[in-house]
């Protein structure tokens, strides 16, 4: 019954987290108290739910007690006439939302776009909607931009405290003030499936990229005019397309160019290139149109079996052109490989070798290693393949590349 009880408060934690903490948070815009509340009621479920038994309604009691230490908080801080009716008001609201889950509002749309306001610094929107949403840690989420974690955690801690100083609105935003916040919204939908897609055989990340992937879905019926968003959507069913063929049947990791594609998800493919036709057709191309339109490439080079690397090089200048992100640049280089050969590839990564980020990169040192092992350059492809190793925490991927260094040193 323990364990039992345990699983459940942690699936009640994932599944729950983000429409539970937007709830909490839309009308005290106390983003910080919110999360403390709602992590006191997860260690209160801990606590009582193995004793008491798991309730019917699991969303329902996380919502009152974390409703009791909201309020309880906020009663610390609010002693006038003014600050008690927002209280009550705020209670009545909770407890009407906590007879049913159905009657939860899903607020996480409208706590993505505060985190996308104008008052929150630029740089930490998309981190900030990925731990408010999904329940990230600054370290996940300093991984995933290249930011050191201490400094991650405390921009965090400032971006909540400006929502709750600036009085932050929790709505999505007018066609006219859309724009400049879109963008965070979509980076961050897409760095939480990137980490899902990374953690192949981890439910949890495997659940990570299914909420993605609906978070994806709920933008482009919000916001169906937006062609970015439906190119972020049709970027993510294309990888997620191809998920059952990343693995042999021993678990094994297997490259693009070695799957299987019978294995491949043709509903899903067919889904992405309707959505990147019509974000073609909606306007102006951006970044997830691109790298979309690269991933539709590759799909008709492998089914068709014609060569298009020129394309996909094109595609990918288009998409530094757009971004200078330097992970554009390395998967440039490895289509420039197969058009141009290795040591053109290896010469456009000059452009990024004294970059810090890349110190500690596994796929820059896992390209690095490929790209000098096929110059021949077989000392420093040894290297760089310990190095992409030594950072792999994938363990199918880590038996991958030691298979691949092991057929270095074996000629």
């Amino acid at each position: 019954m323990h364990e039992a009880a345990r699983r459940a408060a942690e699936r009640a934690a994932r599944d729950s987290y983000g429409r539970l903490l937007a709830f909490l948070a839309a009308r005290t815009r106390d983003v910080a108290g919110a999360e403390d509340a709602l992590a006191e009621a997860f260690a209160s479920a801990l606590k009582s739910w193995p004793e008491q038994g798991v309730p019917s309604n699991p969303d329902a009691w996380l919502l009152t007690v974390a409703r009791r230490r909201q309020t309880d908080a906020i009663r610390r801080r609010q002693t006038s006439k003014a600050g008690e009716a927002h209280i009550q008001l705020m209670t009545e609201e909770l407890e009407a939302a906590g007879t049913s889950p159905d009657a939860i509002p899903d607020r996480r749309l409208a706590l993505m776009f505060a985190c996308a306001h104008p008052e929150i610094e630029a740089g930490m929107r998309a981190p900030l909607i990925l731990q408010t949403i999904l329940g990230l840690t600054a370290i996940d989420i300093a991984a995933a931009f290249l930011i050191p974690p201490t400094t991650m955690g405390q921009r965090l801690v400032r971006a909540k405290a400006r929502i709750r100083e600036a009085g932050v609105p929790f709505a999505i935003p007018e066609r006219e003030d859309l724009a400049g916040r879109l963008d965070a919204v979509l980076d961050a939908i897409y760095a939480a499936y990137a980490k899902g897609w990374t953690e192949i055989g981890d439910t949890a990340a495997e659940r990570l990229a299914d909420e993605a992937i609906w978070l994806g879905r709920l933008v482009v019926s919000l916001l169906p005019d937006e062609p970015e968003a439906k190119g972020m959507l049709a970027l993510m069913l294309y990888a997620e397309a191809r998920r059952q063929a990343r693995r042999d049947t021993a678990g094994a990791y297997v490259p693009l160019e070695q799957q299987d594609i019978e294995l491949w998800d043709e509903k899903q493919i067919m889904a992405a290139e309707a959505l990147l036709r019509e974000a073609n057709q909606a306007g102006p191309t951006g970044r997830y149109q691109i790298e979309a339109a690269i991933q539709s490439a590759h799909v008709a080079r492998l089914v068709t079996g014609r060569p298009n690397w020129d394309s996909v090089v094109a595609l990918y200048d288009v998409l530094l052109g757009l971004t200078h992100s330097p992970v554009a640049l390395l998967n440039r280089a490895a289509a420039l490989a197969e058009t141009e050969g290795a040591e053109a590839a290896l010469a456009s990564l000059d452009a990024i070798e004294g970059d810090r980020r890349m110190a500690d990169y596994q796929p820059y040192w896992a390209a690095r290693g490929h790209l000098t092992a096929l110059a021949g350059r077989k000392e420093e492809a040894h290297e760089a393949l310990t190095l992409a190793i030594g950072l792999s925490t994938d363990e199918a991927v880590r038996h991958y590349l030691i298979g691949q260094r092991t057929a270095l040193q074996d000629g």
